[in-house]
């Protein structure tokens, strides 16, 4: 079993935003979300930093340092973008008005927990930037990361047990392997790679997972297919 590549983890992402949303991409690994959106899609990315209507990383070499997302990475701006101060875009956030921010993770629970600002680890500094604002203040939170960690231990758990960023926000997960919904009733799988099996995810996932009708498939390339 081959996982996702981060590409293409982003381009299953990517085909999942509601046409026209407004959506804020957290930074790291979901940053490269901006990369694959349908031209027709007609989403509008919004950064934490002031900006509204990101598009795709610019080319190597055009790079303009003077715009870059809240990750501080160069950013494009589509036709119609703008640029505001901090106050007018943590209002957006605060205000219910993005329909979904993705970010990333270090743990999810069954019941939509989010852990995603610290482990603890001293060696490497703590980062809760603006998400405690995203997740209560955005419409839907999909979280985007690796179904477990580099030494193989579950990602997806009963209960969190690093520090919280927000209790029962998470109501989309999309890692390497799945995309999981979480429901009222559990964790339930909505897509599955192919070539593994919803045993064999149960076997990396700590909380219990069901899929009560058959899971769509997810292909090398991040495209799903039922």
């Amino acid at each position: 079993m081959k996982p996702l590549s981060r590409d293409a983890l982003a381009r299953m992402v990517a085909l999942h935003l509601p046409d026209e949303g407004f959506v804020n991409l957290g930074i790291g690994a979901p940053t490269h979300v901006a990369d694959y959106l349908p031209a027709y899609s007609g989403v509008m990315l919004h950064s934490e930093n002031g900006v509204l209507n990101v598009g795709p990383k610019p080319q190597e070499g055009q790079e303009d340092w003077d715009l870059i997302n809240a990750g501080k990475t160069p950013i494009s701006l589509k036709r119609g973008g703008s640029y505001f101060d901090s106050s007018l875009s943590f209002a957006m956030m605060r205000g219910g008005h993005l329909d979904v921010a993705v970010l990333g993770g270090f743990q999810v629970s069954k019941d939509g927990d989010l852990a995603n600002w610290t482990t603890g680890d001293n060696s490497s500094p703590p980062g809760i930037g603006g998400a405690i604002d995203l997740a209560v203040g955005a419409k839907s939170i999909w979280v985007m990361m690796d179904h477990v960690t580099k030494d193989g231990r579950a990602r997806i758990v009963e209960r969190c047990s690093y520090p919280l960023t927000a209790r029962k926000v998470v109501t989309r997960v999309f890692t390497n392997l799945a995309i999981l919904d979480v429901t009222g009733n559990g964790l339930v799988v909505d897509a599955l790679l192919e070539g593994t099996s919803v045993e064999v995810l149960q076997s990396l996932t700590e909380a219990p997972l069901s899929a009560p009708g058959a899971p769509r498939t997810i292909k090398q390339d991040g495209t799903v297919v039922a």
